[in-house]
């Protein structure tokens, strides 16, 4: 996972963009990131995925869901 483990703040930043931000582009444009299904997230993880910011959201959402702790964004999507 792509985060940096000294600014808790920063971590909890990034974990409240994975349920607000919806997907921008593709099949599931509007779907919000913590909402895409682990299928389209092993297809990224496979094919790569994208450069910046969008990447590292979606590869966090990728491992989140791989190591079964989607749990933990519950508290953040109300």
């Amino acid at each position: 996972m792509m985060v940096n483990d000294n600014d808790p703040s920063a971590n909890s930043a990034l974990l409240l963009e994975l349920v607000k931000m919806p997907m921008p582009f593709g099949k599931y444009k509007g779907t919000l990131l913590c909402n895409l299904p682990v299928s389209y997230l092993e297809w990224f993880n496979r094919k790569g995925f994208p450069k910046g910011k969008l990447g590292v959201l979606l590869q966090t959402m990728y491992e989140i869901k791989l190591n079964g702790l989607g749990y933990l964004l519950d508290p953040l999507k109300t």
